[in-house]
């Protein structure tokens, strides 16, 4: 349950605002018109909103990746001066509207995430730059979730990143309202299974950090989890990863159930890991017996709604 909106930074393009270099944008019907109905689009343009108008002339990064400068292509003028003004002050803009993430345009020189072309000296390209904006935003906002719109392409990716971004505002939330030990242990307790679908390293490192809350101070405590939670959400969940997840879930109350149901049980989770069927399949199975078998701990269990089934995120093979 999330007590606040969920609101997530977008490239205006994206949106359908006609901001790009040449006068056009980069509608993206998926964003617009499904995730569109669950989160509230902040628009950002920051070659716009640096004064650079549109159309303009194009630009590219250029020199060293991890410094480069955002130069136009015909006129050489320099542009970074103007970016990271923009950015410094857009920021401070952002931090108070809360987001729990941002999808950028991807190949932008501002606003890419990776892969993202830069020439060197000679004019020869590569690709390990990153947009100015989207860096300086990556080390203002280290923990929230981001994607560029052509990942979200792919479905894991796709699942993974709005994963995330819900998750991200439920961890707000708890922060917000104040993190006590207890509330921690809660909240730990009913992402179990989410995060050993995602990184049993993690997993465990989460399990001992809160075994030991008596020995922090809830201010450190939330920090250190903070940061371990997102890593390990961050790491893609697997159809290894599922199978396992649901076999323990099916420990919860398999003495339960008859030789004909236990076998149809195992049969689907088995087709999902050969590739049959999606993973909604079983997972329709498994909390149908938990409702029916009144499983509490794992009907409290994240990981069996992490997001709004409307989505279909658990519907592909």
């Amino acid at each position: 349950m999330m007590t606040t909106p969920l609101r997530l930074g977008i490239s205006r393009c994206l949106l359908g605002e006609e901001v790009r270099f040449d006068g056009g944008h980069k509608r993206d019907v998926f964003l617009t018109d499904v995730l569109g109905r669950y989160v509230e689009w902040v628009p950002v343009c920051p070659e716009v909103e640096a004064g650079l108008g549109t159309p303009r002339e194009a630009m590219r990064l250029i020199g060293n990746p991890e410094q480069p400068r955002l130069v136009a292509i015909k006129s050489g003028r320099d542009h970074t001066l103007a970016l990271e003004t923009m950015a410094g002050k857009r920021l401070g803009d952002l931090e108070e509207l809360d987001l729990s993430g941002f999808v950028f345009k991807k190949d932008s020189p501002s606003c890419g995430v990776e892969r993202v072309r830069t020439y060197n000296e000679h004019g020869m390209p590569g690709r390990k730059g990153v947009g100015l904006f989207a860096r300086a935003f990556l080390d203002r906002f280290p923990l929230i979730p981001v994607e560029e719109e052509g990942r979200l392409c792919d479905p894991l990716l796709r699942e993974n990143f709005i994963e995330r971004v819900f998750c991200y505002r439920r961890w707000q939330d708890l922060i917000q309202r104040g993190v006590t030990r207890q509330a921690l242990v809660r909240f730990h307790t009913i992402q179990k299974y989410l995060l050993l679908a995602h990184s049993v390293p993690h997993y465990r490192q989460l399990g001992r950090l809160v075994a030991q809350v008596n020995e922090y101070r809830p201010k450190d405590l939330a920090i250190r989890y903070g940061e371990l939670f997102m890593q390990a959400l961050a790491a893609k969940a697997t159809v290894r990863k599922h199978v396992n997840v649901l076999q323990h879930i099916l420990g919860h109350f398999k003495e339960r159930l008859d030789a004909q149901e236990k076998a149809e049980l195992l049969g689907v989770i088995a087709d999902y890991h050969q590739g049959l069927t999606p993973l909604i399949v079983p997972l329709t199975l498994i909390k149908h017996y938990v409702q029916l078998f009144d499983v509490e701990y794992i009907r409290d269990q994240v990981y069996l709604n992490p997001h709004p089934k409307e989505l279909m995120l658990r519907n592909h093979v």
